[in-house]
């Protein structure tokens, strides 16, 4: 299938797992779209187990805002960080914003790559299924995201 992908989108929400999509990135999309603000999710374009490629990572740089919405099981997603890299450059090379939501996790977990993402890297590291640079990468844009002004849901009483 081919995405055609312009500036027919806005905003981006990159997420990991079923409990994040049929959660909180449900609830964003349907109110963004109510807001009128054209948001992209991947199961809408893609079809299920369709690789998602360079024309996902291209559509990213013509996008105005991603807003990744970090979970559990986030750091185990190589397409989820993928995207966050994608996401951190263009941010420093365009000026896009990223505005990053702190779901079922804490912020300082993802900055430090600690608890639940901790675990998800040294799984990677010790498969060696990815070499060190992307590995660094992938740490490196959880750090900046960690670093910008977002919502810890954990800490909010009414999330």
């Amino acid at each position: 299938m081919v995405v055609s992908w312009g500036f027919d989108y806005e905003v981006f929400l990159n997420f990991r797992g079923p409990h994040s999509r049929l959660g909180i990135t449900d609830f964003l999309y349907i109110s963004l779209i109510d807001a009128g603000i054209c948001a992209y999710r991947d199961d809408e374009e893609l079809r299920n187990g369709e690789e998602i490629g360079s024309e996902l990572l291209r559509a990213i740089k013509q996008l105005r805002v991603s807003i990744p919405i970090f979970s559990r099981r986030y750091a185990s997603s190589k397409w989820g960080l993928k995207e966050l890299v994608q996401m951190v450059e263009c941010k420093k090379t365009k000026g896009q914003k990223i505005m990053p939501i702190f779901y079922t996790v804490e912020p300082s977990e993802v900055r430090y790559q600690t608890g639940g993402y901790g675990q998800a890297f040294l799984e990677r590291e010790n498969k060696r299924p990815y070499n060190d640079v992307t590995i660094s990468e992938w740490k490196a844009a959880l750090s900046e995201v960690r670093t910008l002004k977002g919502w810890d849901l954990q800490s909010m009483p009414n999330r």
